[in-house]
Order: C-alpha cells, then sequence, then structure tokens
C-alpha cells in the first residue's frame, strides 16, 4: 500500500504562532514568519516601538497577521499585555519565536573583564531572561504541546572577536533552552536555540567589524556560502511540524557547516 503523504504547503494550518523580533525585512524573525505562513500558520507579530511600527506593520499586514502589538521587554507589562491578548483572541499557542537581543554599547564594545553590573543586566535581561519569561508565559497556553525557539550564535561556544559579553548572555541562553526543554518536555513541548551563521541584520550593525565577520565566515564554511533569513526560516519552520515532535533541547546550525571548522 503506497503511503499518503501531508501537503506540506498546509502543514502549519490551524497553528498559531508569536513572532517577537521583527524590525524590518532584513530581520531573521521576518525570514522565519515568512516560512511560518507560507506552511499556513496564523501569526502574532510584535513591534518594539512606535519608530518601528512603521517598518514592521506592512510586514504584518502581509502576514495576514491577525495580532499586531508593541512589545519592549524592557517595559513592564507590556510581554504579559501580548500573551493576555493571545489567550483572550485565541486561547491556544502553538510556538514562539524569540529572536531579540540587547546591549548598551558600552558593555558590547568593550572587554568582558570591563563590564559593568548594569550593562551585564540590561544584557542579560533582554537577551535571556525575556526568553526565560516568553516560555513561562507560553506555558499554559501550549495545551496541545508546541514549540519555542530562540536566536543564538557560534560566540556562545567559542571566543568571536568583538562579540564580547554577547557571547556571554548566549551561553546562558542555550543553557537555559536546554533547562527549559527538559522541564517542558512531558507536555510535548520542545524548545530550540537557532544558530545562524552571520548575517546583515540590523542588530548585527552594532557589532564591530561586522563585514570581515561575514567575509571569513562565507571562505571557511563548507558550504563556501553565506546564510540568507530565508534559509534560517525555512530551518527553523521544520523543526515546528508534527515531523520534528522529538527534537528538542539542542543548537541548530544553519552556517553552511562553518561551525565545524577551526
Amino acid at each position: 500500500m503506497i503511503p499518503e503523504f501531508p501537503d506540506t504547503k498546509v502543514a502549519l494550518k490551524g497553528k498559531k504562532g508569536l513572532i517577537v523580533g521583527i524590525a524590518n525585512d532584513q530581520s531573521i524573525a521576518w525570514g522565519c514568519a515568512k516560512a511560518f505562513r507560507a506552511l499556513g500558520a496564523e501569526l502574532a507579530v510584535t513591534y518594539l516601538n512606535e519608530r518601528a511600527k512603521k517598518h514592521v506593520e506592512p510586514l504584518a499586514q502581509a502576514l495576514q497577521a491577525s495580532i499586531f502589538m508593541p512589545l519592549d521587554v524592557m517595559v513592564e507589562g507590556q510581554t504579559e499585555r501580548v500573551f493576555e491578548r493571545i489567550a483572550a483572541d485565541w486561547g491556544q499557542l502553538d510556538f514562539l519565536l524569540h529572536s531579540i537581543a540587547f546591549s548598551p554599547k558600552d558593555a558590547l564594545h568593550g572587554r568582558v573583564t570591563d563590564v559593568d553590573r548594569d550593562g551585564f543586566l540590561k544584557t542579560m535581561d533582554v537577551s535571556c531572561w525575556s526568553f526565560m519569561r516568553m516560555a513561562h508565559l507560553a506555558e499554559p497556553l501550549m495545551k496541545r504541546g508546541g514549540s519555542i525557539f530562540t536566536m543564538t550564535y557560534y560566540g556562545s561556544q567559542m571566543v568571536v572577536e568583538n562579540y564580547n559579553v554577547m557571547g556571554v548572555a548566549k551561553a546562558a541562553l542555550e543553557a537555559a533552552v536546554r533547562y527549559i526543554a527538559a522541564e517542558l518536555g512531558p507536555k510535548g513541548i520542545r524548545v530550540h536555540a537557532i544558530s545562524p551563521g552571520p548575517l546583515a541584520t540590523r542588530a548585527a550593525s552594532g557589532i564591530p567589524d561586522f563585514d570581515e565577520l561575514m567575509d571569513k565566515a562565507q571562505s571557511k564554511a563548507p558550504s563556501r556560502s553565506l546564510v540568507s533569513i530565508d534559509d534560517v526560516g525555512n530551518a527553523t519552520a521544520f523543526l515546528a511540524l508534527d515531523g520534528a515532535k522529538l527534537i528538542t533541547g539542542g543548537v541548530l546550525y544553519i552556517d553552511g557547516g562553518y561551525h565545524i571548522i577551526d
């Protein structure tokens, strides 16, 4: 008997997901959102503030996002209000994409040894704790299981020049992924850290000599190519499918194999 294969174009139909981190059409979160939507998912999209809204709103409209709200994780109560709205409108959540990070300029551009307490706490608050908080809020909405994603980078494992304190934050983020995956796994909730190769995003523009980092990645990666936001989106969306239900707690490198090269 010939098996029946699911129509991949609607593989996420009926699924509802929250996308946090779209800043513009170069954002990794935008690449992921497009991939989720192409598979039939219904999306909620957030934007950082009024200044960012004009860039994000047309993208949310293109995605036909049914929920569009501000979310600055450093503003008291905004994170909770987004999840309250999802609970009220949808009553469920099937996947969550956390694609935000921040470090004050002085902290990011200086040595880890010299980072002051305020810079460290702000870096960890936005880049790591906000993910933990969102996982906490998503858990009761993922009644049928689900997937939680966050974005990391190779600088969490190896010293990457100029990545500095963000490497420390990403290491903590990856540890959080492992612990949360273990805690939520019995409920059918999978947790993933996605580690793209260097991408020319707005966030990356804050890292000194980033162009040199991209050139090095392209010349040394086995694929001899740079990753795109669509490459990241397609791989991330795969992990939200039922076929990936037994994959959790790890780091998925989407970097042309660069991470295996000395």
